[in-house]
């Protein structure tokens, strides 16, 4: 077993070291929920309603987030019962150490750092065209060639200000900047009030007859459109990864996760409507879509602070998934399979800051030159492998006898954990040739990396 790729944890070695007594158990059900919509809206509700409408789905892009959610809540499911049963953080990392073994947790996690990064990258490309939008609005005009992914085409070449804020992020965060739950709880509130100052002014413009063609489509656009929106809802696995600091986690886990998507998928489907009732959807296919609308109908003031609070709203998007991507980072490095410098602490801020730095270097790199639209389909792909996983992963945790009993079950086992299974992989089939083929790539460098240096130094050698 020393030597094999399939070696696993021990659950017994993860709850002894860090189970629930090592963390301050202080979160509920209301703080899970706010911390997963905190999470969840981002630049998915800002920009993909308008490009998906305008380019897959039309008007019937409510339906296509309304199919994302469904899939998100069945893999959220099997997160629940996961998280509630190995109340340990590493999120689906860690779940696959403990079913599958060394090899799938770190195609796992492999996928969850292109999830992370990419996610990085690509809110940061949304923030940047509101920051830039804000700018405007003060008479301040960012010159193009520096505020854009590369297209000499349309002469721009990098989009310096994504690459700022991640390094801004970075600089946070090595300073061991903490996330409080009231913080948290302000951003929210200043989002989703932002969100509904659309929809309430937004309403009155709404022309029915912009609606029509409502399946321009068909029902494949809305199938790719789900596929593409699923970006959208990334972050309510996040909260999973919060297990060990929530109070009774066999009931707050479940109510935490998908109450935040139940409350992210009213908000999408009525911002999709409103949006595409404004103005036809072929107009839509812009970076900044909602503030966009709002000026067609000479409502510049609300445009104005709507991009405020999308600049607002999208930071805490980015500090967020900037922490998990180097979380799991450091996961991996302190388990044996990346060089020990990235598990590396601080000893004056008591944070990760080597891994902070590369993973955000390699991260501005991509937002700068990488359009937002490719952005988000592999963000999609790394998340769709992680929760395929996660949901095959239940089947073999319900046999695992060393797990301990109790907590959240997924209900109509095996049905449910099946469907999310089969579900995942049909959105992934929606997505392009082109993002099979760089995921393809990605996990090739992955097993590279893993055969050549994470299974000699794995610390799993020595025990």
């Amino acid at each position: 077993m020393k030597n094999t790729v399939f070696r696993k944890k021990s659950v017994e070695s993860l709850l002894g070291k860090n189970g629930p007594g090592q963390l301050q158990q202080t979160l509920g059900a209301f703080d899970l929920t706010l911390m997963g919509i905190g999470a969840i809206v981002g630049t998915g509700i800002f920009i993909l309603p308008g490009t998906v409408a305008a380019t897959h789905a039309g008007p019937a892009i409510i339906f296509s987030f309304v199919v994302a959610a469904i899939v998100c809540a069945l893999a959220a499911m099997c997160y629940s019962e996961f998280s509630s049963a190995v109340p340990v953080t590493g999120s689906a990392y860690t779940y696959s150490y403990i079913v599958f073994g060394e090899l799938v947790a770190w195609l796992v996690g492999w996928a969850l750092v292109l999830e992370y990064g990419l996610a990085v990258a690509a809110v940061a490309t949304g923030w940047s065209a509101y920051f830039s939008a804000l700018l405007e609005g003060f008479n301040i005009h960012l010159p193009k060639a520096i505020s854009g992914s590369f297209n000499p085409a349309e002469g721009t070449y990098v989009n310096v200000p994504a690459m700022a804020i991640i390094f801004i992020i970075a600089v946070l965060l090595s300073r061991g900047v903490k996330e409080s739950a009231r913080l948290n709880q302000v951003m929210v509130f200043i989002k989703v009030a932002v969100i509904l100052l659309f929809i309430f002014v937004g309403v009155f413009y709404v022309e029915p007859a912009n609606w029509q063609p409502f399946m321009p489509f068909g029902v494949g656009g809305i199938m790719t459109g789900a596929a593409l929106v699923f970006f959208a809802y990334l972050g309510f696995d996040a909260v999973s990864s919060a297990a060990e600091e929530v109070k009774n986690p066999q009931r707050n886990m479940p109510i935490g996760i998908i109450g935040s998507l139940f409350v992210c998928t009213l908000l999408y489907v009525s911002v999709s409507l409103v949006l595409t009732g404004m103005t036809p959807y072929t107009t839509l296919n812009v970076s900044d879509p909602v503030s966009f609308a709002m000026q067609l109908v000479n409502q510049d003031w609300a445009a104005g602070v709507i991009s405020l609070g999308a600049v607002i709203g999208m930071i805490t998007v980015i500090l967020v998934m900037m922490y998990g991507g180097t979380r799991l980072l450091y996961a991996f490095s302190r388990d044996g399979l990346l060089p020990k410098m990235l598990s590396e602490v601080d000893p004056i801020s008591k944070t990760p800051v080597k891994n902070t730095w590369v993973f955000a270097i390699i991260i501005a790199f991509c937002a700068g030159v990488t359009p937002l639209s490719k952005l988000a389909e592999l963000v999609n792909m790394g998340t769709l492998v992680a929760f395929t996983i996660v949901s095959l992963g239940i089947l073999y945790l319900r046999k695992n006898k060393n797990i301990p009993s109790g907590g959240f079950k997924v209900p109509f086992y095996p049905v449910l954990p099946i469907l999310s299974f089969f579900l995942c992989l049909f959105l992934m089939t929606q997505l392009s040739g082109l993002t099979w083929i760089a995921c393809g790539i990605w996990f090739v460098i992955g097993l590279l990396i893993y055969f050549a240096y994470g299974r000699k130094h794995s610390t799993l050698n020595t025990k």
